[in-house]
């Protein structure tokens, strides 16, 4: 199989960090720039990190000298875990020098041109590439928190069709960054109030659930009301959700609906793939941050307690890993979607 040299942005973050542990022995993505901010630019890449992850810094990796954002790069496909404050401009940039950019990052993911993809629901979405008018391309994964409850209500979408979502998370503080939430703030406490948040999880939802028609994404018509909470947990996002069906169905037919739920990665077999991108969870108090946000090695989606809501009709608890489904393993995948499919 062919190997692509990819560039990593904002390389020395949370999210950068991860991109390079999740990269490691791929088959077809080998990293070969690191791109990161002034302060860190010239300098080996272990010096410059702060390394923070589980694993020790890869020793290919740790002797790189860190790029800055305004060197041209040699890499055709560039990861961003950019911070939102640069990622816009930046990530334009490189796309009209005809740089393939997968983003992380907030601020493309609502651009009419710009395709916002979980290739598990919808790929088809890829097909917006065509109308952007620069030589190289942005294609973006969801916000951490929007990957889980998209995941999860795009086959009942489908299958029964929704008017309406109520959405409550519990946001883990690797979410946040590093340094992310001061331990004063957070331990023994949630925070009711993440910047931002709420309106990506309302927005993205009903892009990512859209119909790609005639050049154009027309979003899903349902609505989303999301409220949402940091609390004291280190990685893993939890959201407990409410949903009303235009079709009604019972739990039983829910559940077997999101078992029996697969996309185009498992059907192509990609690397990054999970075997069951839903897994679901029958004991009463799962899924747990602590105990499940490894399952498929945190790729997947946690789904338990599928039962009846008073309100709407049906509610359920969902789980998964932020920062990497949430985050660096979903833009893999997208990479390697996109590889699949032929746009790369």
């Amino acid at each position: 199989m062919k190997t692509i040299n990819v560039a990593i942005l904002g390389a020395t973050g949370t999210v950068g960090q991860k991109f390079i542990t999740l990269l490691q022995g791929h088959p077809t993505f080998k990293i070969h720039e690191l791109v990161a901010s002034p302060r860190s630019a010239g300098k080996p890449y272990a010096e410059a990190a702060g390394w923070k992850q589980d694993s020790p810094i890869p020793e290919a990796v740790a002797s790189m000298t860190v790029k800055s954002l305004d060197e041209a790069l040699e890499s055709p496909i560039l990861f961003s875990g950019l911070d939102s404050s640069v990622a816009g401009e930046a990530e334009s940039r490189f796309a009209g020098a005809g740089h393939f950019v997968i983003s992380n990052s907030k601020n493309h993911r609502m651009d009419k041109d710009v395709p916002l993809v979980i290739p598990e629901i919808n790929p088809e979405h890829f097909q917006i590439l065509d109308t952007q008018k620069t030589k190289g391309k942005i294609i973006t994964n969801s916000n951490c928190s929007t990957m889980f409850l998209a995941m999860a209500l795009a086959p009942i979408h489908k299958a029964f069709g929704i008017e309406a979502v109520q959405v409550t998370t519990m946001q883990a503080i690797s979410g946040a960054g590093y340094p992310g939430v001061p331990s004063m703030e957070i331990l023994g406490n949630v925070v009711p109030y993440i910047g931002d948040e709420e309106e990506k999880l309302e927005t993205e939802t009903k892009k990512i659930l859209g119909t790609y028609k005639d050049g154009k994404i027309i979003p899903a018509d349902f609505l989303v009301s999301a409220q949402c909470n940091r609390v004291p947990v280190l990685d893993g996002h939890t959201e407990t959700v409410s949903i009303k069906l235009k079709k009604k169905a019972s739990p039983d037919e829910v559940r077997t609906v999101l078992e029996n739920f697969r996309g185009m990665p498992q059907e192509k077999n990609l690397p990054f793939a999970p075997d069951k991108p839903i897994v679901l969870m029958d004991a009463p108090d799962r899924p747990q941050p602590a105990r499940d946000i490894w399952l498929q090695k945190g790729m997947a989606t946690m789904v338990g307690r599928i039962r009846e809501c008073p309100v709407f009709d049906i509610k359920m608890v969902i789980l998964g890993h932020n920062t990497v489904r949430g985050a660096a393993g979903a833009a893999i995948l997208n990479a390697e979607a996109l590889w699949e499919l032929g746009y790369l």
